[in-house]
């Protein structure tokens, strides 16, 4: 009986809110209760515990572990189930495909019973800080808070672990965050409610909150999302191993070299040194040291425990969930891979479709419904003023092979791929606020392609490039419109010179009416410039906050998504630049983008000269002429008036 007593005690703490976690202060460990990944005795896997939603329509498995040979039964919506533990304590059972329940049942694991247990659907939320972005922290998440009153949509979301070995389970404890100074409490199912929900992914709650509206049947959300991660973390180990590129091969080796020559113990001295300069500089300014700040005497574990040493998080993060029976995946991540130029978005390119496949696997579904949203917007907002500069951040090439990706697959025939834009929500900061409409856009893809709704959320595409008389022309998949009727913006066209201007672009004039006006083809779209004479190749939304406006007609605000018809690397546009390699790998990088970033800076700024002289020279006779006419009109006022 005693072995059993952390498993039955993780069930007698469900639901446990402790609110000292939400203090602003750092509690101390001891005030912190936790429960293993794995305990003694019987112990059920902490995916499965009291007000869970398990999978509908598909064989669900519950797993855990006991003493060998230990007999366990399992009991369920009128199945009955048994097994025994294996020689290393792991034993499973698999229930039959159930339907959907809103009515809260017991699952009773031996002597382990678990409540209010719900069939529905299960989605995995996956990526980085903003999936994770809670919705207490967005534009109207208060008013979405406010208004969760959703006991069938259950929530959980996976503490983060770190190391190579892959993890069997996850423990359910308050986690310490750095950045927001506090404690998360993580690996509990909850019941949404408005006190509940503060700490979930703003985009999974508004995703799940849709679908529960149209369905009204019991969604599970987990979110496994992670900050400041990238994308060969989130990918298996022996997969990336498998994948023959030189990008992915130059990433894995620089990990393994980080890995050899790490030193704790020089790590140690470096930081007792650093530590012992900090207090004499402190005592020399006449300042008090905290007393919280000590000496340094722990050897770190380096790169090995790196959250982002390639397999990592998904060895420590989704590991631990694979094999459970879930409904489909979204993604929302990009940011810690927009920092390698070419070479980084194409490693990008060459893993994500993998790790999608490997997603796919964990879960059992080669098929799994997984959906793509496109890297966030960043940084100043791109204009007409600053537009070629703009048009060089690692960011954009990240969010092309996303989407190159997503094309991969759904050319290739796979109904069970989505794609979701993001830049066109436009804030300055790297985690922009605006998530619901992210969510909502999310929602709409699942319940169209899901859930059978008459919903429109495909990107729209263009289905062929003509190249005429200095015109590029797009005609596209559907009927086009621009947000507000506004003049269409966020194309750049080059010619061979690979020099790229903003297009002017405009619908396709196919004749004139009986009144000599144009009558416009809205599924074609035109694009020259001046500038450009000979345009060969053009780009669209290319910004990491773009200038662009171009969506579906169906009364929808989808956008044409991030892409472009050169594959030109950015290193080389317009030329090839050359830096200082005598510099490290970082400092290569960044000395390289300051140059083309004056270069195009230059460009920039000659455009617009050479747009204010042709101002000049095509209304100065305009203007001297309408200067004219009012002195003259102002001259017969003044005389006919000035008696009065």
């Amino acid at each position: 009986m005693k072995k059993t007593i952390l498993c039955i005690l993780s069930i007698l703490l469900l639901g446990i809110v402790i609110t000292s976690a939400f203090a602003k202060e750092k509690m101390p460990r001891e005030d912190v209760i936790e429960v293993p990944a794995i305990g003694e005795g019987l112990c059920v896997h902490n995916l499965f515990q009291s007000n869970m939603v398990l999978q509908r329509g598909k064989p669900v498995s519950i797993w855990g572990w006991a003493d060998p040979g230990k007999e366990i039964t399992v009991t369920f919506a009128g199945q009955t189930k048994k097994t025994k533990a294996d020689k290393d304590r792991k034993w499973k059972v698999t229930l039959g495909a159930m339907e959907a329940s809103s009515e809260g049942q017991d699952l009773v694991i031996s002597s382990i019973t678990l409540t209010n247990v719900l069939v529905g659907d299960v989605w995995i939320l996956g990526g980085q800080s903003n999936m994770e972005e809670p919705i207490q922290h967005v534009e109207f998440g208060r008013l979405e808070m406010a208004t969760a009153n959703f006991p069938e949509i259950r929530i959980l979301t996976i503490p983060a672990q770190n190391g190579p070995e892959p993890k069997e389970g996850f423990p359910r404890l308050h986690e310490w965050s750095d950045w927001s100074n506090r404690h998360w409490r993580k690996g509990d199912w909850d019941i949404c409610s408005p006190e509940t929900v503060r700490e979930l992914s703003a985009i999974g709650y508004v995703f799940a909150r849709r679908l529960h509206m149209s369905e009204k049947v019991p969604i599970g959300v987990i979110d496994t999302s992670r900050g400041g991660t990238t994308v060969e973390t989130w990918t298996p180990i022996d997969v990336l191993k498998k994948i023959d590129t030189p990008e992915v091969k130059a990433k894995l080796d620089e990990w393994e070299t980080k890995i050899a020559e790490w030193d704790a113990k020089k790590d140690l001295e470096n930081r007792i040194k650093n530590f012992n300069n900090w207090v004499a500089d402190m005592k020399k300014r006449g300042e008090k040291v905290p007393e919280h700040r000590k000496v340094p005497g722990d050897l770190r574990p380096g790169p090995t425990m790196d959250q982002n040493r390639p397999g990592n998080c998904y060895s420590s993060m989704l590991h631990p969930i694979a094999g459970l029976s879930v409904k489909g995946a979204i993604f929302h991540q990009g940011y810690n891979n927009a920092n390698s130029g070419t070479a980084g978005s194409q490693m990008y390119y060459h893993i994500f479709g993998k790790m999608i496949t490997a997603w796919r696997a964990a879960f059992g579904d080669p098929k799994m419904p997984f959906c793509i949203i496109s890297l966030c917007t960043a940084g100043p907002p791109q204009t007409r003023d600053n537009y070629l500069e703009m048009m060089y951040d690692d960011g954009i090439y990240i969010r092309e092979a996303q989407y190159k990706t997503f094309l991969d697959l759904y050319k290739a025939g796979d109904k069970n791929i989505g794609f979701v834009s993001s830049f066109d929500q436009r804030r300055s900061w790297y985690h922009p606020q605006k998530k619901v409409p992210v969510g909502e856009r999310t929602a709409a893809w699942a319940l169209a392609t899901q859930y059978e709704k008459n919903i429109p959320w495909l990107p729209p595409m263009y289905t062929k490039m003509e190249v005429k008389e200095g015109k590029i022309i797009l005609h596209m998949d559907t009927w086009m419109r621009s947000l507000d009727d506004s003049p269409i913006v966020g194309f750049a066209i080059a010619g061979e010179d690979r020099n790229f201007q903003p297009a002017d672009a405009g619908w396709f004039v196919r004749g004139m009416d009986r009144h000599n006006r144009p009558q416009h083809d809205r599924r074609k779209v035109t694009l020259s410039s001046p500038h450009v004479p000979e345009p060969i190749h053009f780009r669209y939304a290319w910004g990491r906050n773009p200038m662009a406006n171009l969506v579906r007609a169906d009364h929808t605000t989808v956008p044409f998504a991030t892409q472009r018809s050169d594959d030109w690397k950015q290193e080389e546009v317009p030329e090839k630049v050359y830096g200082d390699k005598s510099r490290s790998k970082r400092d290569y990088n960044r000395h390289i983008q300051w140059l083309v970033k004056r270069r195009l800076k230059q460009e920039d700024t000659a455009r617009r000269l050479k747009e204010a002289q042709t101002f000049i020279e095509v209304n100065k006779e305009k203007y001297e002429k309408e200067r004219e006419s009012l002195e003259k009109e102002n001259a017969r006022n003044r005389e006919r008036f000035s008696g009065q």
